[in-house]
């Protein structure tokens, strides 16, 4: 048998485009022979939806999609992963995340997702019902489960994030298989394909049959698609594998495996850089922009959002304003120039020392008797997010803010100030980890500045400043961060593990204090296993200390 991987880039509620898509990969994978062909999870509307899922006509119209595709595929068989909507019942709605069987011009049969993740950011169960059992399919002469995503997630030999009542690999182990297909959208984040992968080899053992899985690819909002879509037999094979962070489009024969690359061997800075290329391309285009602008600061950070910026949207499509202030090291403002010479990309400096200077004349009367404090300071980074968001508004640009997780964290950012804009690149990315990436995008040739990389890190808003000034130093920090967001670790576990107790106190104390700031931050790349957004939602006002 021959079967076709469609993985290709949608977009949520593209309708047309989604459907333009599908069947010009389906085309595709027709002339390379495809007996059977697979396409993600929901790529009819794109995932995820989230609640335009409760529009009425929003399922109404992925319906009709469906139905428009179903019409132009012929004796070849699709498997599309489609919203299926049902409102005759006590004239009441009812969604199925389904994929849909299209063969000979018609829907032949739905196959209902049995498992509704409802953790992380995922939020299935307040949108679809759960089909009790998954369903198979005659087809000549093989009997085919298909299952959707999470159906496959409860493995015993994977831990699952949720506990659901039924099993459905248990159920289809008592059936003989000739073939198992999964449609996913299945979100991205560091070390997500080894677990991945040796969950599908570990399923195709027990079922003792191969395994063809299609992942959605690209970006949408904050959840980065990375493919790597694959096909595997019981011998723990992998027959055929899909490249990462980007479409395919490949028929493959399963009784003659094609010579396959191991995109495991990665390394996860390499994952991390391709992935956040992809989800920030696709989050400018998808949006409705051409062209981003971005506060270079000569620090790091900006540095790494800028090279970004620059793969993801070309150098012409990038604008680089320096702002600097009376307290602005003369060193700042040319490494930001050598990075934008670097880069090539449109460089402008506009000072903030006059207006900075005026705002401080105006509450010169209210402050008076007051020691200069962060109050003052932020006047500076303030001003500066006033500038970005102007030319944004006049030069129809989208700004990218420039803050990492540790900061983010611990609130050493500011509201209204390099806070501002609508997408926030390495939001999920700690510190030392920004360091390492910027070390990878210099691996050919110096792009980020040799002093940007080593000289140490300083917001610069008042004299002589430094971020250790302020913070633990950032290896120290990024360890009790991870230790008690990702790992979830209380206090006296984090201080058991050799970090000092007054040092955990104060960073978790800051952590919990500065939810209100995440809570009005742009929305971020995800590409750690929890991230700061929607998958984890903690609240503002809470005297909880662990």
């Amino acid at each position: 048998m021959k079967i076709g991987i469609a993985q290709i880039n949608t977009t949520v509620g593209d309708f047309e485009g989604n459907r333009i898509r599908i069947l010009e990969a389906y085309d595709i994978l027709l002339k390379q022979g495809a007996e059977l062909i697979i396409f993600p999870e929901l790529v009819i509307c794109g995932y995820p939806p989230r609640d335009l899922l409760l529009k009425p006509q929003f399922c109404i119209d992925a319906v009709k999609s469906l139905h428009k595709i179903a019409c132009k595929i012929d004796t070849v068989p699709a498997i599309i992963g489609t919203v299926e909507y049902i409102s005759e019942i006590n004239q009441n709605r009812i969604l199925f995340n389904s994929a849909a069987w299209c063969e000979n011009r018609t829907i032949k049969q739905y196959f209902r997702k049995s498992l509704l993740p409802n953790y992380d950011v995922f939020d299935e169960a307040r949108y679809f019902k759960a089909e009790d059992t998954p369903n198979t399919i005659e087809w000549n002469n093989k009997i085919i489960g298909v299952t959707i995503c999470e159906d496959i997630w409860t493995y015993q030999n994977e831990k699952s994030q949720q506990k659901y009542k039924t099993n459905p690999i248990e159920q289809l182990s008592k059936i003989k298989l000739d073939l198992l297909i999964n449609l996913s959208a299945s979100p991205w984040h560091v070390d997500k394909e080894i677990s991945r992968q040796n969950l599908i080899k570990n399923i195709s053992q027990r079922l003792n049959c191969p395994i063809a899985y299609c992942n959605a690819i690209g970006g949408n909002d904050e959840l980065i698609f990375d493919g790597e879509s694959m096909i595997i037999d019981p011998k723990t094979k992998v027959i055929a594998q899909m490249p990462k962070f980007e479409e395919g489009i490949q028929a493959f024969n399963l009784n003659s495996p094609s010579k396959v690359e191991d995109f495991n061997k990665n390394s996860d800075i390499k994952n991390i850089h391709k992935a956040l290329v992809l989800g920030l391309k696709d989050y400018i285009f998808k949006s409705g922009f051409n062209k981003v602008l971005i506060g270079l600061s000569g620090g790091i950070d900006s540095a790494v959002v800028a090279a970004l910026a620059k793969e993801a949207v070309g150098f012409k499509n990038i604008l680089g304003v320096a702002m600097p202030s009376k307290i602005s090291s003369v060193h700042s403002i040319k490494d930001a120039e050598d990075l934008a010479q670097n880069l090539n990309i449109p460089f402008k400096i506009l000072p903030i020392t006059k207006p900075v200077k005026a705002i401080e004349e105006n509450l010169a009367n209210l402050f008076s008797g007051m020691e200069r404090d962060i109050a003052e300071e932020n006047i500076q980074a303030r001003l500066r997010g006033l500038q970005l968001m102007a030319l944004s508004n006049k030069l129809n640009h989208l700004v990218l803010t420039t803050g990492n997780k540790s900061e983010i964290a611990v609130g050493y950012c500011t509201l209204y100030g390099d806070m501002c804009g609508g997408l926030a690149v390495i939001s999920d990315l700690p510190k030392m980890q920004v360091y390492a990436l910027a070390k990878y995008i210099n691996r050919n040739k110096e792009l980020i500045p040799k002093n940007t990389i080593n000289k140490p890190p300083s917001a610069e808003l008042s004299p002589n400043q430094k971020d250790e000034d302020s913070l633990p130093p950032y290896p120290i920090l990024d360890s009790i961060l991870y230790n008690y967001i990702e790992a979830g670790l209380t206090r006296s576990e984090i201080i058991s593990r050799g970090f000092n107790a007054q040092t955990v106190d104060w960073v978790l104390r800051k952590v919990d204090q500065n939810e209100y700031k995440r809570k009005q931050a742009a929305p971020g790349l995800k590409i750690s296993p929890l991230a700061f957004g929607i998958g984890r939602r903690m609240p503002i006002v809470q005297k909880y200390l662990n």
